[in-house]
């Protein structure tokens, strides 16, 4: 029997239609220890902290954070990716990063939905903590929607969207690093805006 759910999908933000706001930020400050991602540290958690620890020894703030963020524009083919999955199908954005951060870079995007999380920053502006919208949020936003009865097809590049792939109907990487497709070879790989157009276009051809 043909499925006949609607379809959805979820995508990523930083590596999949924006560049790493860390990488960035450590390339303006010169901190090696920020260029570590996602793609880098399978905990989430133990990254944060780190990225914390770092922030106060060297005294930095939000505000420092978003002024690199202003700076930065979606990678090249996003804009266009994004208005053409949304002109076919519901799409939503799951993310790791924060509201503090995301904001201006879905202007850029032309205000897609996403889901993220929220910062816990003190009086004076320094960021001293994080607030999880919910544990494994990725995972358990593929689980509602499939509750909801969509079909879902979910894309992603870095170890903490493995959860998410494995929870959606169809779970795709797109322009990972070696080490997450080495530690994950079962997931189809897409290299560019290109090749992840393909997919979604068989993916909604298919008459389940």
């Amino acid at each position: 029997m043909p499925d006949s759910r609607p379809r959805l999908l979820a995508s990523d933000l930083e590596g999949v239609l924006v560049p790493e706001i860390w990488i960035a930020f450590a390339e303006k400050t010169g901190i090696e220890q920020l260029r570590l991602t996602t793609r880098d540290v399978s905990d989430y958690d133990q990254l944060m902290q780190m990225r914390l620890k770092v922030l106060k020894e060297r005294n930095l703030r939000l505000q420092d954070i978003q002024e690199v963020i202003a700076t930065i524009s979606p990678l090249s083919g996003a804009v266009e990716f994004v208005d053409w999955v949304r002109e076919r199908v519901q799409f939503v954005i799951l993310s790791d990063t924060f509201n503090e951060f995301a904001k201006p870079l879905m202007a850029k995007l032309g205000y897609p939905t996403i889901f993220c999380h929220s910062l816990e920053v003190d009086g004076s502006g320094s960021i001293t903590g994080y607030r999880l919208r919910l544990d494994q949020s990725k995972r358990k936003a593929i689980s509602a929607f499939r509750d909801l009865q969509f079909q879902t097809l979910a894309m992603g590049d870095s170890y903490n969207d493995i959860a998410m792939l494995k929870m959606a109907d169809v779970g795709v990487l797109f322009d990972p690093p070696a080490n997450v497709v080495d530690d994950h070879p079962d997931f189809p790989v897409v290299r560019n805006y290109c090749e992840a157009k393909e997919t979604v276009e068989a993916w909604l051809s298919e008459r389940g």
